[in-house]
């Protein structure tokens, strides 16, 4: 168990055995009937409930005591969670079906095999029952205690969910035996054993479906070796203090998030962010809790608590997620609020109508009616949509996608368009010179040192791609003063002692310049083919005709360098299209998406080149974040629903205006963490189609679970009356049966991998 420190506090306790809606229902009331409990919050597809309450009016061991009242043992969620797959066939529960199956068994060798030996054993309000009878009536009393004592909880909580309806159907065949000689120990017998029998299939496979979440919480270690007063000790992890030093060796899990302070290695992040190939750390550089050191020694100054960790928020949101109610499951809700008094009302009917109205037999017909009881609760249908949002979000989470709620993760498979930013999603983000042209007989040299001296102070991205790639071609630095941003268009500085202009072509005309006609460098520098054709070709250079138009039509933005008098030079600078980018939209297509639309704020004809190397169906640019509202909106009306991806911060008008907003990056990101409504936790935009085909077919198997468990349990129930469906087939099929069925279905799901 968990808790937070808050005016109210919050505690979440581990609950396996609650694997129903029914269940978290009767929990819930129980929690809820203690005085100073704010809330309680109930998800057994995860087997957690979360309380928040009042530390002054009632205390942590008072609220365990409430769950263990309502029928359902507490657990920690430490490593006895961990294993309770593994004890569900030898608990007590299931010792006691067990040796209620022995009676069973018993008492049926004594009616089939050996009847000689079944004889008359005692006589009970003047019927006579035979050893067989009390073999039945011992295996009833042994399996259905337990049920009795569930459907006691539900009677004082006014639930009439699977226990109440079994009780109600054992009690009720025990005493028609009793009172009545209608015979029908067998009956009673059965619906304990097989009862119970189903209820254990059923935890194991809720068991199985929760299995993907425990392996998320089991990626981030128990201890961390930190460096205290210069020595080595072993720790908790939640003991480690932010600022603390933590070493790691080769081959171990990082233990905290941090920042590399000292050492060199691979870091497979794929527990967290879904890359697929490690990632090389050194000094600066941040890691994260859960993923493993691969190579090399590092030393890790700690960011986050053990509680604040990305990989424990993720936890926690995934939890959260799948605590959230869809759309299907809010229909599916209200469905089985009129199912299960419907058929309780048709068994009663089929008890007393035929034999009171056309003489039918009552031994039969009682039978008929415990059968329609034991399907009157609609236990598969109601798990049928959470089982499959608990598989689909932690296999997202799994391959570095983080769905916050099941309702987006049914939407993403419904989108039908597709709105992409451009800087830093379908480009890296990271800008980089791709030419220098040299004009007025300057040489690379000169342009590139005049641009440091004018950029270096500047904080925009293109500046700092500029000076890097003067300090790669080891330009010396000149003296600058009179330091000013010109916003919108550039910068103005003295450099070595004269006024210097770095900025946008429009700047340059704004100046006075002619930028139809300019003298071309005999030094053509280190350019691209392009650039070098250019200046081989012509002595005059037209840059408003040719040069500019041309490097942007290859994506790139232009930069022109010079003083008042004379410009020195064109520098060209690019955002490098990110691999993947192209098959990223060609899959989107052939997944169902009509229409995948780009969205930035660059200019016309850069934005037009990365649309046309990328292939998306349009590019509208030179977009204001409201105008970007707008255009999703626009799409909106358009399409129906609408994906909108970009960082999740820039992008956050647009990100919240979408049907749904995907950011990109978000490992270690606080901002894109809790604005979007899916995160992608690398910079990878091929998770895209993945997440898109994870949603369509989580929608697929929610489909054919409901209509599935709908259609079997309406089937049985249709054909009870004619006497076909004997009540074994009633709880083996249409309750253990479906709901091993819709879980097996369900768990496809966390096979899907991202490629």
């Amino acid at each position: 168990m968990r808790t937070e420190p808050s005016e109210h506090r919050q505690v979440r306790f581990t609950v396996p055995e609650m694997d129903c809606a029914s269940c978290g229902a009767t929990v819930e009331q129980e929690l809820s009937a203690v005085g100073g409990v704010v809330s309680v919050g109930t998800s057994p597809t995860t087997g957690r409930v979360t309380v928040e309450y009042d530390p002054g009016q009632v205390d942590e061991a008072t609220l365990v005591d409430a769950v263990d009242r309502a029928g359902y043992e507490v657990t920690d969620a430490g490593n006895q969670a961990a294993t309770e797959s593994r004890k569900i066939w030898s608990s007590a529960r299931a010792l006691k079906t067990w040796t209620s199956g022995i009676f069973l068994f018993a008492g049926l060798l004594l009616v089939v095999v050996v009847p000689g030996y079944n004889t008359e054993a005692v006589t009970i309000l003047g019927t006579t029952h035979s050893v067989a009878d009390l073999a039945f009536l011992l295996g009833t009393i042994v399996g259905g205690e337990v049920i009795l004592r569930n459907g006691i909880q539900s009677a004082r909580h006014r639930s009439m969910d699977i226990n109440f309806l079994m009780s109600v159907a054992i009690v009720g065949a025990v005493a028609a035996s009793l009172g009545f000689g209608e015979g029908l120990y067998f009956e009673a017998a059965t619906l304990a054993f097989l009862f119970n029998l189903a209820e254990l299939l059923e935890e194991y496979s809720m068991d199985q479906a929760r299995n993907s979440l425990r392996e998320l919480m089991d990626l981030s270690p128990d201890q961390a070796r930190a460096r205290r007063q210069g020595e080595e000790v072993t720790l908790p992890v939640e003991d480690v203090e932010i600022g603390e030093t933590v070493l790691v060796r080769p081959g171990e899990k990082i233990p905290v998030d941090g920042t590399v302070r000292e050492g060199t290695s691979a870091v497979d992040q794929s527990p967290v962010t879904g890359e697929s190939v490690p990632v090389d750390k050194t000094d600066g550089d941040e890691v994260y809790a859960g993923t493993l050191n691969e190579g090399g020694y590092l030393e890790i100054e700690t960011t986050a608590g053990a509680e604040e960790h990305t990989l424990a928020r993720i936890i926690d949101m995934v939890e959260d997620a799948q605590a959230a109610k869809t759309d299907r499951e809010q229909f599916v809700d209200r469905f089985a609020g009129y199912y299960t008094p419907i058929v309780v009302a048709l068994a009663v009917l089929a008890v007393l109508v035929p034999p009171l109205a056309f003489g039918g037999a009552w031994s039969s017909w009682f039978v008929r009616g415990l059968t329609l009881l034991v399907l009157a609760c609609p236990c598969a249908f109601v798990i049928s949509t959470p089982v499959s949002v608990v598989s689909g979000i932690t296999s997202g989470a799994r391959n570095g996608v983080l769905i916050k709620g099941g309702n987006y993760l049914e939407a993403m498979g419904e989108v039908e368009a597709v709105a992409v930013d451009k800087t830093g999603t379908l480009t890296k983000g990271e800008l980089t010179v791709t030419d220098v042209i040299p004009l007025n007989d300057n040489t690379e040299e000169d342009v590139l040192r005049c641009a440091r001296g004018l950029e270096k102070r500047s904080e925009h991205p293109i500046s700092d791609a500029i000076v890097d790639r003067a300090e790669m071609a080891a330009v010396e630095e000149r003296t600058v003063t009179d330091f000013e941003a010109i916003t919108g268009k550039g910068v103005t500085a003295t450099v070595g002692g004269k006024t210097h202009y770095a900025g946008s072509p429009s700047l340059f005309k704004e100046l006075g310049f002619d930028l139809s006609h300019v003298h071309a460098a005999t030094d053509g520098g280190v350019v691209t083919a392009h650039s070098q054709q250019l200046c081989a070709r012509h002595d005059c250079l037209d840059l408003l005709a040719e040069t500019i138009p041309d490097l942007q039509r290859e994506g790139k933005t232009v930069i022109l360098v010079g003083t008042e008098e004379e410009i020195e030079g064109v520098i060209a600078v690019a955002d490098e299209i990110r691999p993947g980018a192209e098959l990223m939209v060609d899959r989107l297509h052939e997944l169902g998406v009509r229409q995948v639309v780009m969205l930035t704020g660059d200019n016309e004809r850069t934005a037009r080149a990365i649309a046309q190397q990328v292939g998306v169906d349009e590019c509208r640019a030179e977009l204001l974040p409201e105008q970007k509202v707008e255009a999703v909106t626009d799409l909106e009306a358009e399409y129906g629903s609408v994906a909108m991806v970009g960082d999740g911060i820039n992008d956050a008008p647009a990100l919240a205006t979408a049907t749904v907003g995907i950011a990109m990056g978000a490992a270690g990101t606080d901002t894109a963490l809790e604005t979007a409504d899916i995160a992608l936790m690398s910079d990878d935009i091929s998770k895209l189609p993945y997440l898109r085909n994870l949603s369509g077919q989580a929608n697929g198997v929610i489909r054919q679970n409901i209509w599935a468990s709908l259609g079997v349990k309406g089937l049985l129930v249709v054909l009870v009356p004619f006497g076909y469906v004997p009540i074994w087939v009633a709880v083996l099929v249409g309750d253990a049966g479906m709901t091993v069925g819709v879980t097996g279905n369900a768990m496809r799901l966390s096979r899907i991998q991202a490629t």
